[in-house]
């Protein structure tokens, strides 16, 4: 090339090399990233705001401050590591004591809540129940639900929504993307209510509806002003069935993964979140009351009833979980102040993960830990008074 310098020419050869190695790597990374970002619209849009407190998560500190071994919580983390985990955050007497992070997240990192969801649905009727929007746990639906006033279906109570009792047919495994609450009412009675539990996206979503006809307020809305910005967590969203339409309660929100600390650090207190009461006192206890049904589980949540032979019980007979079909798990000892939130991919864990193996490293790492509760063939009546 006459009149252009060797600098010239050998600068001008390293911008095409680089651009080439640009285009390159562009055209291997389009499918993975054309496929992250399908997924992102096909799961987050449309959708709405919940919004949030945005104040500054719980103090952090040592683990030795709060009485835990810091050689438990590192052997928790490398076990939650090896299983595909995202994050590991331990917190103990309203302080964040341990924090780890992989697949480059953080605390503030976006993520699908999966079946945390449903929880939320669980703290807003106490909060109605607390400001009597709602009569009491067992109130009829029908008595809310102008559709189903006169039917069989109106008899389902508040209590058989929280436990996964309502006896509703389930759905198909694709949720309907157009008319939700339709679908919702048209779903007919497959068993009495209270008779079986099934796990399946109509119950948490009734209960959002209830809160919606009894408060006469978008459920997103709230769910903003009487749980997610009371305790400081930041903007979050549901994911709604059409534009301008009606907000899926039993899976997908997206939020920071670090304000489900929040959360659970509210259950593990009964409702009181750092000092204020949000809840009144013994809802959280009525949601630990494990079903007639399937005395594994209470309201959304899983007790730490004896397990099958062969798999390592929870250490504490208090524990109890927050989980679903996904990969996010969080347990919480209310004896010990303890919540342990570890989050994963929405496919799930592997197959050799252990469900109890990452809080009981925690809470045989805290000093004044003592193992107790029912051994084999106790009954549940140890567990939760009055049962």
């Amino acid at each position: 090339m006459p009149g252009r310098s060797p600098r010239a020419l050998l600068l001008l050869a390293t911008s095409v090399v680089a651009l080439l190695a640009l285009l390159v790597c562009a055209a291997l990374l389009q499918p993975h990233l054309a496929r992250f970002f399908e997924a992102r619209d096909r799961d987050y849009e449309p959708r709405e705001l919940v919004p949030g407190g945005n104040v500054a998560p719980s103090p952090r500190v040592a683990p030795t401050l709060e009485s835990l071994d810091p050689a438990g919580l590192e052997a928790a983390a490398d076990y939650a590591g090896k299983h595909g985990s995202r994050a590991l955050i331990v917190s103990r007497h309203d302080h964040i004591v341990f924090e780890r992070y992989w697949r480059g997240t953080s605390f503030d990192s976006p993520g699908d809540a999966q079946s945390f969801t449903r929880v939320l649905a669980a703290l807003a009727v106490g909060v109605a129940l607390s400001h009597r929007q709602i009569g009491w746990p067992d109130q009829p639906v029908g008595a809310f639900i102008d559709e189903w006033r006169d039917d069989p279906r109106g008899a389902i109570t508040l209590r058989n929504l929280l436990q996964s009792t309502s006896g509703l047919t389930p759905a198909g495994a694709q949720p309907t993307k157009s008319d939700l609450v339709g679908e919702l009412l048209r779903r007919p009675l497959g068993a009495p209510p209270g008779s079986l539990r099934s796990e399946q996206s109509a119950d948490a979503q009734l209960l959002a509806l209830v809160i919606e006809r009894a408060t006469h307020e978008r459920y997103a809305a709230y769910l903003s002003r009487t749980v997610w910005r009371r305790v400081g967590a930041a903007d979050a969203f549901l994911w709604l069935d059409r534009p301008a339409g009606t907000a899926r309660a039993d899976c997908c929100m997206l939020a920071h993964q670090g304000d489900w600390i929040r959360i659970g650090q509210l259950l593990v207190k009964d409702g009181n979140y750092r000092g204020e009461e949000l809840i009144r006192p013994g809802w959280v206890a009525l949601l630990r009351a494990p079903t007639r049904a399937d005395p594994h589980y209470g309201a959304f949540l899983r007790l730490a009833v004896t397990e099958a032979p062969g798999v390592e019980p929870y250490a504490a007979a208090d524990l109890f979980a927050v989980e679903g079909t996904g990969g996010n798990r969080m347990w919480l000892v209310p004896s010990l102040e303890l919540v342990v939130l570890c989050t994963g991919a929405p496919q799930g864990r592997d197959a050799a993960w252990s469900d109890s193996r990452i809080p009981n490293l925690i809470m045989r790492a805290a000093r004044d830990f003592h193992p107790r509760g029912p051994q084999r063939g106790d009954g549940l009546s140890t567990l939760v008074p009055g049962h």
